[in-house]
C-alpha cells in the first residue's frame, strides 16, 4: 500500500527534532537490534548519550522491537517515525536516554503515536515536551491529517500529555476500555 505522505516533498524522516533540551533521535535499524540484544553500550555511543540502568521502558516488551522492524520492512517511508528522547546536557545532566516515542500510519492520514518515560525522568515535562514536538513534527508531513493517541481512562498523567500536545478527545479507542484523543491538522 502506497501511503500518500511517501510523496516527494517529504521532509527528511532521519533528521533531528529538537524541543528545548531534548533531542528526538531517529531510532534506525542498525540502532533497533543493539536495543533487542540489550548492548546499552552499542546503543549509547550509537546515540552519543548514556544509557540508564533502567533503560529500556517497561512497555518494550519484544513484541515492540518486533513491530517496528516490521513497520520499517512494510512501510519504509516510515522510517524516523519512531525517536529516541534524548535528554542534551539539561538541567545540569549530560546527554541521556530519558524515553521513547513511535508513530503508526492510520488510514485516511491518521497517524497514532505512542510515548513512554523512564521513571526517573517522569513528572518533569519530557513526555509532554517530546509528544508536542513529535505531534507538530508529524503534523508537518505531506498527507499526514492528524495524530491521535489512545490510553485507559485512569491513566490521567497520559490524558495530560494528550491535552497539552493540543489534543481533544474523540471518543472510545481501538483497544478495549481506552479513549483516543487528536490533533487535526490547520
Amino acid at each position: 500500500m502506497l501511503l500518500p505522505w511517501r510523496q516527494s516533498g517529504c521532509t527528511d524522516l532521519r533528521a533531528g527534532v529538537r524541543s528545548g533540551s531534548l533531542r528526538l533521535v531517529a531510532i534506525s535499524v542498525e540502532m533497533l537490534r543493539a536495543d533487542e540484544a540489550s548492548d546499552w553500550t552499542k546503543l549509547g555511543r550509537m546515540l552519543r548519550a548514556k544509557v540508564t540502568a533502567e533503560w529500556p521502558p517497561a512497555e518494550w516488551e519484544p513484541h515492540v522491537y518486533k513491530f517496528i522492524l516490521n513497520q520499517y520492512e512494510e512501510h519504509p517511508e516510515t522510517e524516523g517515525w519512531h525517536r529516541y528522547v534524548v535528554l542534551c546536557d539539561g538541567l545540569g545532566m549530560s546527554r541521556t536516554l530519558v524515553g521513547a516515542l513511535g508513530a503508526h500510519p492510520k488510514p485516511d492520514g491518521e497517524v497514532e503515536i505512542g510515548y513512554s518515560t523512564l521513571p526517573g525522568f517522569q513528572r518533569r515535562g519530557f513526555a509532554t515536551a517530546g509528544a508536542n514536538a513529535f505531534t507538530a513534527w508529524l503534523l508537518q508531513q505531506e498527507g499526514v491529517m492528524a495524530v491521535t493517541a489512545c490510553t485507559f481512562p485512569h491513566m490521567s498523567e497520559s490524558i495530560k500529555v494528550m491535552e497539552r500536545c493540543g489534543m481533544i478527545y474523540a471518543g472510545a479507542g481501538e483497544e478495549p476500555g481506552t479513549v483516543k484523543y487528536r490533533k487535526s491538522k490547520g
